[in-house]
């Protein structure tokens, strides 16, 4: 699958957009507070926001930067600002006034002439015309004064050195660094509209690459993406060529309610379900995609952020440790048998799904990743009281990789039942409000179906949700994909399907997710995993998920070769290719200077060899046979196995086909990879072998021969377990060669009644 990891925008189209369109705005705030921005005109943004303590503060920024469009996509870096005047209409509720203490500041963060790191203040009031809660305000950034009374405060702003500049928005009674709780939450709005930059800086570049559309379909999360526009989100999704199918996840964080309760901050439905920040979001997203000819679906899970979550809500292990993930800062897993968490989930999804109804989109939902979770050391969280209680006193698991006895397995069995009446209920729930729901499952492979976990199945693949529980089975696997695993990807796919009954057409699949920038390497095999998805014939294929995808640079396209079967998985006949001449390539650069001095530049890493079959041709009977082959295989247009009659075995002779377990090092183990590449050493030079002969690979772990292992498409050993850090893996095998044709022509002359010449049929090694 063509991908390429883009980091800068170069000879790729790019058009101008104007400084401070309201689509490039972003929003930040501290917790427990929310807000969003949205477009509500081509000239108009608008923020809505929620406060809960007397400290919360929103910040609606501009950055000179963009760091969040995918690099392609991106507006050009301008960091002088001294060619603008920026005007716009203020109109506000809920917060400070333009002309109170407290009030919209325009803060700017950069350098000052000498270079010297600085902010200014720049009180809005000082440059409005109108009322404190409606007015005209303009900036005229080469004449600019931060302070809070003018000209006696007057602090000049240099405005030819910025990094980012932000509207402050704080709720009435604000506190600095406050933290008590407000009397009652204050629900706020501001809007900015006739937005207009004028002067010889207000133009800035953009990229304006389309990708064609292509096969993949895109997956996004409200809390990874909270702080931008929908429109700028869905603009580098149509870019990119996604079309189709959206899975957007609400997530765990950014779209609550919460009350104020002994010290905290809680979950609540008290005025509604989504604050009023997520709320304005979804609904302009849902409009935006149904415009855009998405079908977007709606995905909710049972995580929630632990600050905010009831104590009671919560899977509790045995010891009554609550389920929390890596995260930092952690969520938790809601129990299945808390009557609290499940109603709130339902109300939850009802509210997305008329979000969805509203703006006129097909209803589609899925429930996300619903699992009974298990500690790092093994301890599943079965034991909160309400799950005691749903259980009926159940016995103690320890372990979930030593489930020994009959009571752990009917535990089990009955938790898994208890998961699969949540989900049930919960697409009840939705189906109560849209009867033409189409109904999605996701499920965690590897959390699931780990390979040292077995019985695990029982409690987190329930056969409650077997077929028609559910319309679509949606599978993701990214700790297998990151690992290289792609044999264990194999069998938990043909586990899922069989124990719950989907056929392939009945299944999407989600590949990814890289999770940090310096890891992006993994996009490789994400994009290998999610060509396999799509060769097996799963209904649609995405790609976890959009936030990362413009981190990462990754774009995705494909060619007309991509529908082709290059290659063709069988041997030329042998008694034509043990004959063959052979001749390695490389390709260098070689410049002579004047002096006769050589500098040489290897285009090649290693080397392309090429053959010449004709010494093999010694009678009409091999004439027809290769003919025959060259036949099905259309000329060149089908690769071939082709055993080198010079080198052909993983040991260092050249010509015996003696070899054994520790002949060739693969690796070294870090506790965590379990696929290796074939490889073959020439002295510092490494080939990779793509093409071992079935049944041939002996494996030596550490010294000591192994069978744990399964051989994966394209020479991969792939290990039952990850070896220990530093722990040598080492295999030994036979090999063919990737070849084709080299030539659209064969020709053949017949010299003698029984004997047939060629002058030469060449083939050429083939990349793999």
């Amino acid at each position: 699958m063509p991908f390429w990891l883009a980091q800068d925008r170069t000879i790729q189209s790019e058009s101008v957009v104007t400084r401070f369109d309201p689509r490039f705005w972003t929003v930040n705030f501290p917790r427990p507070m929310m807000a969003a921005v949205t477009t509500i005109g081509h000239d108009a943004l608008r923020v809505d926001a929620v406060f809960y303590t007397v400290g919360d503060l929103a910040g609606l920024i501009w950055e000179a930067e963009d760091s969040h469009d995918h690099p392609l996509l991106r507006y050009a870096t301008a960091r002088d600002f001294r060619g603008c005047r920026l005007s716009f209409r203020w109109r506000a509720n809920g917060v400070v006034a333009l002309d109170q203490v407290n009030g919209p500041v325009l803060t700017i963060e950069g350098r000052d002439a000498r270079g010297a790191a600085r902010a200014w203040y720049v009180r809005l009031w000082n440059y409005a015309d109108g009322t404190p809660e409606d007015a005209t305000i303009t900036l005229d950034f080469a004449a600019l004064d931060g302070g809070y009374r003018l000209p006696d405060e007057a602090d000049p702003v240099w405005a030819g050195d910025v990094d980012r500049m932000f509207v402050s928005l704080v709720p009435p009674g604000f506190v600095e660094r406050g933290s008590a709780a407000l009397p009652a939450p204050v629900e706020a709005w501001v809007e900015l509209s006739a937005l207009r930059c004028e002067g010889s800086g207000a133009v800035l570049a953009i990229g304006d690459v389309v990708v064609p559309e292509h096969g993949l379909q895109i997956a996004s999360g409200y809390d990874d993406s909270y702080n931008l526009t929908p429109e700028r989100l869905l603009r580098n999704a149509l870019l990119l060529g996604y079309r189709g199918r959206i899975v957007h996840y609400l997530g765990m964080s950014h779209f609550l309610r919460v009350e104020a309760s002994s010290g905290g901050f809680y979950v609540s439905l008290a005025g509604g379900v989504l604050n009023v920040a997520a709320a304005a979001w979804q609904r302009d997203f849902a409009v935006r995609a149904k415009a855009l000819g998405y079908e977007v679906i709606w995905s909710i899970s049972y995580e929630l952020f632990d600050a905010h979550c009831w104590s009671d809500w919560k899977q509790r292990a045995w010891d009554g440790t609550p389920a929390l993930t890596g995260w930092d800062p952690p969520s938790c897993l809601l129990s299945p048998a808390s009557t609290g968490a499940m109603a709130y989930l339902r109300a939850v999804a009802v509210a997305v799904i008329e979000i969805a109804l509203a703006a006129g989109l097909a209803p589609k939902f899925q429930v996300g990743e619903p699992w009974w979770w298990v500690l790092g050391d093994g301890r599943p969280c079965l034991y909160d009281a309400s799950a005691r209680a749903a259980l009926g006193d159940p016995v103690e698991i320890a372990d979930v990789h030593a489930v020994t006895s009959a009571a752990q397995r009917n535990l089990l069995d009955a938790a898994g039942a208890l998961l699969a009446a949540s989900t049930a209920a919960l697409v009840a729930a939705v189906r109560a409000v849209a009867p033409a729901v189409e109904t999605h499952l996701l499920v965690y492979l590897p959390g699931v179906l780990a390979r040292d976990a077995p019985e695990l199945k029982r409690a987190n693949v329930p056969l409650g949700w077997a077929w028609p529980a559910f319309d679509v089975l949606q599978l993701e696997d990214y700790d297998f994909v990151t690992a290289g695993d792609v044999a264990g990807t194999a069998r938990a796919v043909a586990v899922a399907q069989a124990r719950l009954g989907y056929a392939a057409a009945q299944t999407h699949y989600s590949s990814g997710f890289v999770l940090r920038i310096d890891q992006r390497a993994q996009w490789r095999e994400i994009a290998a995993a999610a060509e396999a998805a799509r060769a097996r014939g799963v209904a649609a294929t995405f790609v976890w998920a959009l936030p990362q995808v413009l981190r990462d640079g990754f774009v995705h396209f494909e060619t007309e070769e991509d529908a082709v079967v290059p290659f063709d998985d069988v041997l030329f006949p042998l008694a034509l290719g043990r004959e063959a001449e052979v001749t390695p390539q490389f390709s260098t650069a070689i410049v002579t200077s004047a002096g006769g001095q050589e500098m040489r530049n290897a285009s090649w890493a290693e080397a392309r060899t090429r053959y010449d079959v004709a010494p093999g041709v010694r009678s009409e009977a091999d004439i027809a046979t290769l003919l025959g082959f060259f036949r099905a295989r259309m000329g060149p247009a089908r690769g071939f196995r082709l055993r080198d009659p010079f080198d052909f075995s993983s040991s260092g002779a050249s010509f015996g086909a003696s070899f054994g377990a520790g002949d060739q090092l693969l690796g070294e183990g870090d506790g965590v990879t379990v696929s290796f590449a074939l490889v073959k050493h020439y002295g510092d030079a490494v080939r990779r072998i793509t093409r071992p002969v079935a049944g041939s690979v002996r494996v030596a772990v550490g010294g000591v021969e192994t069978t744990r292992f399964t051989l994966a498409a394209g020479g991969y050993v792939v290990l039952d377990a990850a070896p220990g850090v530093g722990v040598a893996v080492r295999a030994g095998f036979l090999f063919d060669v990737p070849v084709r044709f080299a030539e659209d022509t064969l020709s053949v002359t017949r010299t003698t009644f029984l004997a047939g010449a060629t002058t030469s049929v060449p083939l050429i090694e083939v990349r793999e």
